[in-house]
């Protein structure tokens, strides 16, 4: 539990449990929610299609801190999960022309049943060896797309989709994507929240911290371990869903391991075992991303010895040493400074 500041005490239980728990708390989110459901109308066509890619990175993200950063399962095929998900929604919008509202949970639950395939393996492996068989998902998943027959995922031609409806509005332009993703975002996060103030998080946080203890307490870890990758598989495949409806094209090089890195990258620096931390996280990467981007082509244009591939391999070199040097010199993250931050703040100017 936090640090608060002084006087701020609970005298009920709910008060206690209470994610917000003072006025500054609620204003603050408050205002927050307004720039938010403002944004669209404050920054350029070009900041706004960035933001719509974070939101949906911040869904799979959040997933991701779920099954590593809480249950301690290390992941690295969440990008091939999050591919399920767009496949399972691009097969039942384009074949069955089911609405959106029902590929997106479809696909979630499709890349769900993927992810709790290879969370049984966390039975009897943890560690290195776990993230090997996690890698093994990328690979399974780009094998089935490219060899299963292409009247059934279209193979190496990817599949074309039309924009998601809702009676009569088309979610075609970057503004209602927008606000498609911001409202999916929110319940997303908000559930994610929910369960892990839940039994079921706190037995994620037990296996994680000692698995052999929370099995002699009664947790069933063989349930609870699956269940962690179900879960975070579930938040990939609505985020890759909502991808999909959102380029309307889905191609298997889309969903690749690299991918799968950077959300690990994005779950480093924010901080794990915190959802504000992946969320904190994705904005960083995702920003660093563009920066690295538009500055690569002026850089290849100075230096021209460099050659053209100076975009791609900066990236490569500086997500590497990004993610170095939090290992290093803040290995928990950027909340954990922030947390320390806040109690140095709170305890000013008492030591005690």
């Amino acid at each position: 539990m936090a640090m608060l500041p002084s006087g701020v005490f609970a005298v009920r239980y709910a008060q206690d449990r209470a994610l917000l728990r003072t006025r500054p708390q609620w204003v603050s989110l408050a205002l927050f929610m307004l720039l938010l459901a403002l944004l669209p109308h404050l920054v350029t066509p070009r900041l706004l299609a960035i933001a719509n890619l974070m939101l949906v990175t911040a869904i799979v993200v959040v997933g991701l801190q779920i099954t590593l950063g809480y249950a301690g399962q290390v992941n690295l095929g969440q990008s091939a999960f999050m591919g399920v998900g767009a496949y399972a929604a691009g097969v039942l919008s384009t074949k069955w022309s089911l609405p959106f509202l029902v590929t997106i949970p479809l696909g979630g639950v499709a890349a769900a049943l993927f992810g709790f395939v290879f969370g049984l393996s966390a039975v009897r492996i943890k560690g290195f060896y776990l993230a090997l068989t996690t890698i093994a998902a990328q690979f399974i998943f780009h094998f089935a797309v490219l060899n299963l027959p292409v009247s059934w995922l279209g193979g190496s031609n990817g599949i074309s989709m039309h924009p998601a409806r809702l009676g009569g509005i088309e979610f075609s332009t970057d503004v209602s994507i927008y606000y498609l993703f911001l409202v999916s975002c929110t319940l997303m996060v908000a559930g994610a929240f929910g369960m892990m103030r839940s039994r079921t998080g706190r037995a994620f946080i037990a296996v994680r911290d000692d698995d052999v203890a929370a099995g002699m307490t009664g947790i069933p870890v063989v349930r609870t371990k699956a269940m962690a990758f179900l879960v975070g598989a579930f938040y990939a495949g609505i985020g890759g869903g909502l991808y999909a409806y959102y380029i309307r094209f889905i191609s298997v090089d889309q969903f690749n391991l690299f991918n799968s890195v950077w959300y690990l990258g994005m779950i480093i620096v924010g901080g794990t075992g915190s959802i504000v931390g992946a969320l904190l996280g994705t904005f960083l990467i995702r920003a660093f991303q563009e920066v690295v981007t538009s500055i690569g082509p002026l850089l290849a244009e100075l230096v021209p010895w460099l050659g053209g591939d100076i975009v791609f391999a900066s990236m490569n070199i500086l997500l590497g040493g990004l993610i170095a040097f939090f290992v290093i010199v803040e290995p928990d993250g950027l909340m954990h400074r922030w947390n320390i931050l806040k109690a140095s703040y709170r305890l000013w100017p008492f030591r005690y």
